[in-house]
Parts: C-alpha cells; structure tokens; sequence
C-alpha cells in the first residue's frame, strides 16, 4: 500500500474542496438560530504526531450555550452593514451602478461616514472622472479619479449625512454567488442582532445565528460578552488567484478594540477560561492587535494580516465560523486555527451529511484540543 503524501500548504491548490451547487445557502434558515453546529477539536499536535480524530457532533446553533463555561468569554464584532450598492442613471439616462467599498480616510472609517470613498462600477468603461451618477433627487455620485485594480474615488453628494442617504437610498451587497437580487428579507437577515457601529460592506457571517435566546442563555451559564469592530471589505472573501498563497495580498480593514475588551480577556486568562472568538473577523482583530502591539491592547488602526497555516496564535482559543468558499483566506484561517488535515475532514464531513454552506449557511464551532466541555 502506497503511503499518502501530504499536501503543499503553501499551494493554494490544498485548500479546494468540491461542493454541489445545490449546498450553497441562497437563502437564511427560518429562524437564525435553527443553523445546524458542526463540532470538534482543534488539531494542535506537531507533524508526524499519531493521529488521533476525535469523533465530529452535528449540533444546532441553539446548542451552543452548552458548549460554553462560566467565567469563558464570547468576543464579537458589532460592525454593521451599510447598503451601499446604488443603483443610479448617468445625465444621458444609461443605468449603472456604484458599490462604496470604504470611506477615503481611515479616520472616517473610525469616526462616521465620510463622503468620500473607493468603489467599484459598472460599466466601468463608461464612469471615467469627471462623469457622475444620479441615485435620487438628493443623491449624486461624481466620481472623481481612478485607482489600481479599475476601481473609482467617488464623492458622495447628499444634503444630508451620508449614513441617512445610504440607509434611504442604498441596497444590501448581497455576496454574488448568492444568484438573486436583494429581497426585504435580506435587510433584516443579513445583519447580526448586536450590529451597531456602521462600515461593513460584507457581514460578519458567523455572528448572523445568534439570537436573543441564545445569547440569553449564554448569560445564564455565567459567560460574558465582549465586542470589537472590524469594517468587513470585499476582498474578506475573495478568492485567491496566485498558486502560492505567500503571493497573495490582503485589504487593508478598519478595526477597533475598546478598553473594556482587553479587560475582558484579562479577566478570562486570569481565571483560566477560554476566549471564544465569534468569526474570522475577530480572529484577525484580535490577533492583528496583539502583534502590532507587542501584546493586546485597546486602540484601533488597519490590519491586511493574512492568517494561514504555521500561524502562532496569541488570544483566540476557540472559535466559531461559518463554511467558507474554496481556496480563500477564510478557509486558510480555518486551517491554521484548526489545523489543515482536521479541517478538510470537516468540510468532507459537512458536505457528506447535508451542511448549507457560505454566507447563510450553517456553522462550526471549533474547541480546544483536547475537548473537554464539562467540569
């Protein structure tokens, strides 16, 4: 019998997986909390380690409380998601459409709404500089120059905040592999209950089955709750292109940690609980602040942190994320987190027992090696 070789993790080839068309989640389950919860372990042993496969649980998300102790805390990002694809004429009447991606200034990605922004559109061929989109009466977009990549600098013209505009006027940016256009529902499901600080162009998705019973019942069993922010862009969830993922570079995206946060996780290390980070949004926050800081600390700033296999984590214990598309960044995380084998072995897993995938689909919950959940 002919041994195995393991895979290249530096190929971006490792991290593909074959899904049936038919398992992408095109729309929310009817309730956000009835998503079903794939559990197991991570896989920290060093190479060549024997192999130990700890059995996988199909669980529902409104099983996670039990997986939680007292005293452990739960870290989520309360980014909101702006609608900001508009659809609007040019002044000769042709239809196009402008998707804000960030506001120009990082400071204004901080501290509100700026009217400024990069974007991409449609067609591009036809929106050089100079030209401007008419969304509403009192909504226009002059774009203004170019930038690498075919995207625009655009100015927002509103007789009022930018947010207002966008709230009346924009539409939710609905991930394409979703097939449709937005639908009322989506204003509602596509945003997670605790959203309150606006700048994502993308959902934090792991963060959309929670519940105000489930996080009731987190409550009860003694775990705390904490918040960051990391502005989602589209390149979260972009494929990579090149065959080493060394090649591959990451968008720059807003975050902040308040102070209360790093109390938090002190607090948790003090007495020995587990962080649990809610998504690869705040993996990245999380971690991204703990190196530029030389430990973690309250504050905010831009990380491009790319996050793949050979990563020594320094804070997140635990987490808990959606089923991610082949051979992106989040899949890399995952991988790096849980270890590559044990992951792939997920997926195959989800994909063999019937798991909705992206977006609105159903989500894992990966536990410290070894799993012990009671006490």
């Amino acid at each position: 019998m002919s041994k195995s070789v393991a895979p290249d993790l530096s190929l971006t080839s490792a991290y593909d997986y074959s899904l049936p068309p038919g398992r992408i989640a095109r729309y929310p389950a009817q309730e956000r909390d009835s998503s079903r919860l794939l559990v197991f372990p991570r896989d920290v042993r060093s190479p060549g380690s024997p192999s130990v496969s700890p059995p996988f649980r199909d669980l529902h998300f409104f099983d996670l409380p039990t997986l939680l102790r007292a005293g452990d805390l739960l870290v989520v990002n309360e980014s909101r998601v702006l609608p900001v694809r508009l659809l609007g004429r040019k002044p000769t009447g042709a239809e196009c459409e402008v998707l804000l991606l960030r506001p120009v200034s990082e400071e204004s990605a901080g501290a509100g709404l700026g009217r400024r922004w990069e974007a991409l559109v449609r067609p591009g061929s036809k929106l050089k500089p100079g030209r401007s989109v008419i969304v509403a009466d009192d909504l226009k977009l002059v774009i203004e120059d170019g930038i690498p990549g075919g995207g625009r600098i655009v100015r927002v013209e509103t007789s009022g905040s930018v947010e207002q505009a966008l709230d009346e006027h924009g539409r939710v940016p609905l991930p394409p592999y979703l097939d449709r256009q937005e639908e009322p529902i989506d204003k509602d499901r596509y945003q997670t209950v605790y959203a309150r600080d606006p700048g994502s162009v993308a959902a934090p998705t792991a963060g959309l089955h929670f519940t105000p019973r489930v996080l009731g019942a987190l409550a009860e069993r003694g775990v705390e709750v904490a918040r960051v922010s990391l502005h989602v862009g589209p390149g979260t969830f972009r494929p990579v292109d090149a065959d080493r993922i060394a090649e591959h570079r990451m968008d720059r995206e807003f975050w902040r940690i308040p102070h209360e946060t790093v109390e938090a996780i002190a607090r948790a290390r003090t007495r020995d609980r587990r962080v649990w980070a809610v998504g690869t949004t705040v993996v990245r926050t999380l971690e991204a602040a703990a190196l530029d800081k030389g430990g973690l600390g309250a504050g905010q700033g831009t990380t491009d942190l790319f996050i793949k296999p050979g990563f020594r984590f320094r804070v997140v214990d635990a987490l808990i994320t959606n089923f991610h598309l082949p051979k992106s960044t989040l899949l890399m995380l995952v991988a790096a987190f849980a270890g590559h084998a044990r992951t792939m072995e997920a997926y195959r897993h989800a994909v063999d027992s019937g798991y909705r995938f992206y977006s609105y689909g159903d989500a894992m919950a990966i536990l410290p090696f070894p799993a012990n959940e009671s006490e």
